[in-house]
């Protein structure tokens, strides 16, 4: 990304500038104002170059008229109508009635292209939106890639879209996670599952990051785009909408991401779908899932899951969306490696009989945005299970990655391009029969089933994979001389905030 001359990128500039005026909007409704203009600038530029070529009518574009939607379509370009084009937009970013010519733009930017119908927000003629501050954020998203060539104009858009979104949900903290899930985690499934070609699953889409990751991945290999499909369902709507603008932003199709209010488990929108890749992230442990409604469900082949924890009915929801060489890779709460309540065992150990267990990853703590549940990583092997794939038939690859990544504060981690290099190479390693994979004491190990059967079917990783060497000669005062020094600055720095809070208060009083 472009950066000015204090190395500072620019989608940090945006925020920061975004940030300011807001006011006093919350960032759960801020979101949505910022990234639908972020998407008006991206459509209204795609229109336009494509625009400047009809209205030259050379080459293939010889005799087009630039007014008609279909030639738009033909190209898969949103047509954008007069008022809603970013010039005129911009135009009036002064005036009091901005709020009201943006909500226009979206209704007609809807109406003209079906796709997009429900999806675009209709937020800015409201009161709490200040129309100076409205103008302010127009004059800073018409700044976004301003000189740049269209193509590349296009692509910082979309890095810009992206990188709000994720500072959004850092900004909604527990809130944010429901609809986003951290970058660094979405890569190393998609670097994990590598789905070069096939049809793309995610039956608890969020905001669409599995996707984009996805084909970003196809790019970033030299494949095709045509060569993937994606099929989504999520059931909150506004979610819904972000995903639909996500995708569209990067010209993704996203005609088969539907939305229901009752989701994947009472209203299977894809029912019919084998997938070759199912990526996901659901949510965790969730008790309100309808489950005493789906009672001997033909999606329940390895046991009816408890009516009060949706865990195993997604793993067996995942399975029964794969076809007969598909691969899930999907994250749970790590509760459900070692969990026997209400038959959660029982269903555990016939999936792993089955053969369909490739690896599980420990993940670190922090990783996510709205819960401190422990986490895991899942891939399941549908080729293994009906003896399309034989090498490692009868082991399960277990990854302790608890001590990898990096805290960009204290209260968050993301994965390195070092760190997903090192874990998504290790799964590759040991899934080539030609790979140079080794066991490696407290990170890996490839276990046989029989002792995953000895260990009664728990799949936690710590348990196959030991402790470091390192750790053989583990120093007991040095680590609680550590401790205690982590501990006594958490105090010093708790008191300072006290005397912070008790100063603000005082002085509210004074005044």
């Amino acid at each position: 990304m472009t950066q000015n001359n204090n190395e500072e990128p620019l989608e940090k500039q945006l925020w920061k500038a975004a940030n300011k005026l807001r006011k006093n909007i919350d960032a759960a409704e801020y979101k949505h104002i910022v990234l639908g203009l972020i998407f008006l600038k991206y459509i209204s530029d795609a229109f336009e170059e494509l625009r400047e070529k009809l209205l030259s009518g050379t080459g293939d574009f010889a005799g087009a008229d630039p007014e008609d939607r279909d030639e738009y379509r033909a190209e898969n370009v949103f047509f954008v109508p007069s008022p809603a084009r970013w010039s005129y937009i911009q135009s009036r970013a002064k005036l009091p009635e901005i709020g009201k010519d943006v909500d226009n733009a979206m209704d007609a930017i809807e109406r003209d292209n079906p796709s997009l119908k429900n999806v675009l927000p209709k937020v800015y003629a409201r009161q709490n939106l200040d129309p100076t501050s409205l103008g302010g954020l127009i004059d800073l998203v018409s700044n976004i890639a301003l000189g740049d060539a269209k193509a590349r104009s296009a692509d910082i858009l979309g890095h810009v879209f992206e990188y709000f979104l994720g500072e959004f949900a850092l900004a909604e903290s527990r809130k944010g996670g429901q609809f986003y899930t951290p970058r660094s985690v979405v890569q190393l499934l998609v670097e994990m599952l590598e789905p070069y070609k096939g049809r793309v699953f995610d039956p608890c889409c969020g905001s669409g990051g599995m996707f984009v990751q996805s084909e970003k991945f196809v790019e970033q290999h030299q494949g095709r785009m045509t060569d993937i499909s994606i099929y989504g369902q999520e059931s909150n709507q506004t979610t819904w909408r972000l995903a639909k603008m996500n995708l569209a932003i990067r010209g993704i199709d996203s005609s088969q991401v539907k939305w229901n209010n009752e989701g994947s488990f009472l209203n299977d929108t894809h029912k019919d779908l084998k997938a070759d890749y199912v990526i996901a992230n659901p949510p965790f442990n969730d008790s309100d899932w309808s489950g005493n409604l789906l009672r001997g469900d033909v999606r329940w082949k390895y046991g009816d899951p408890p009516v009060n924890n949706a865990n195993y009915a997604w793993i067996q929801h995942f399975l029964f969306h794969l076809c007969p060489t598909g691969i899930a890779g999907f994250v749970l709460a790590k509760g459900a490696l070692t969990s026997k309540t209400s038959g959660e065992g029982d269903i555990r150990q016939r999936i792993v009989e089955d053969r369909l267990v490739d690896c599980i990853v420990n993940l670190p703590a922090k990783l996510f945005l709205n819960t401190q549940i422990p986490a895991s990583l899942w891939f399941l092997n549908r080729g293994k299970a009906n003896g399309q794939v034989s090498y490692r038939k009868d082991e399960i690859l277990f990854i302790d990655a608890r001590n990898i990544g990096h805290l960009i504060n204290r209260k968050t981690r993301v994965f390195y391009e070092e760190d997903i290099g090192k874990i998504a190479e290790t799964y590759h390693n040991w899934r080539d029969p030609e790979g140079d994979y080794e066991d490696e004491k407290g990170f890996c190990n490839s276990t046989n089933l029989e002792r995953v059967k000895e260990l009664d079917y728990v799949l936690t990783p710590g348990r196959y994979v030991g402790l470091p060497e390192e750790e053989d000669d583990f120093d007991f005062a040095e680590r609680f001389t550590k401790l205690k020094a982590e501990f006594e600055e958490q105090l010093k720095e708790e008191a300072q905030l006290n005397t912070l809070i008790k100063e603000n208060l005082e002085k509210i009083r004074l005044e």
